[in-house]
């Protein structure tokens, strides 16, 4: 369980105060996929960065099954827009790099590294160079990453922002198919509306000056979620409501 207990996170900027979250509360239960959307400066990102660790609330606390988090730990594990692989590294050291930090014997990191390199669909590729990969390859080794130190939490912001459309869709599957394999929380910032809907459980949508919840639309679409689903009238009207959520927030003064 993931409880955010009435977080505010203010950031001082050129000697003036900027509230980049004002007082927000959520839960999220165990193995749910909720992602997280909504204007630029609405503070996803400082969000996601409260509840992997990185940042501190100003005041509030995020828990994790009841625990206050005071920094990073190996339960969760973050995924970036950009996907932070060591370049000088193959795609299997990437993955076992988090196992080796953890004291795994090499034997066992091998096989778990491949495991989840096969899980992502890029064994041809353990013994490549991420320079020889496309970005959506790339981040499938993060994701692979991610997942081998075993963590009951993914905190996933902006993963797919910089790859073409049709990669993206396809990570999306893969991400969902992967999800419904093993199953993990995860928390997934977009500022994609579409691949909010299309990946969630639920959907939390943020409104800026201060970061705020919005509003949460539950997502009753059907797993495994189909490109009939994502043309579907279903998808289309709640795809709408989440639109409509996200472009009629009003900053507060």
């Amino acid at each position: 369980m993931i409880t955010v207990d009435r977080v505010r996170k203010v950031f001082t900027l050129k000697n003036e105060e900027f509230v980049a979250l004002g007082e927000v509360s959520l839960e999220l239960a165990d193995n749910e996929f909720v992602t997280v959307v909504g204007p630029s400066g609405c503070g996803k990102t400082t969000l996601m960065n409260i509840l992997a660790g990185l940042e501190t609330p100003t005041s509030g606390q995020a828990l994790l099954d009841g625990e206050p988090v005071t920094g990073p730990g190996p339960e969760r594990g973050v995924i970036f827009q950009q996907y932070a692989l060591f370049p000088w590294l193959t795609v299997r050291e990437n993955v076992e790099f988090g196992l080796r930090n953890q004291g795994v014997p090499r034997a066992r990191r091998r096989v778990v590294a491949d495991h989840f390199i096969a899980l992502v669909g890029l064994e041809r590729f353990a013994d490549a160079l991420p320079k020889t990969l496309s970005g959506g390859m790339k981040q499938r080794v993060a994701i692979a990453r991610a997942y081998a130190v075993n963590p009951s939490i993914l905190l996933m912001d902006e993963p797919f922002g910089a790859v073409d459309a049709l990669t993206r869709v396809r990570l999306q599957e893969q991400l969902l198919a992967t999800w419904s394999r093993d199953r993990r929380t995860v928390v997934f910032v977009t500022h994609d509306v579409d691949e909010a809907v299309f990946l969630a459980n639920r959907v939390v949508v943020m409104a800026a000056r201060p970061g705020r919840i919005a509003e949460i639309v539950d997502v009753d679409l059907p797993y495994p979620r189909t490109e009939q689903i994502r043309l579907s009238p279903q998808f289309t009207a709640l795809r709408n409501r989440v639109w409509s959520a996200v472009h009629h927030q009003e900053p507060v003064p």
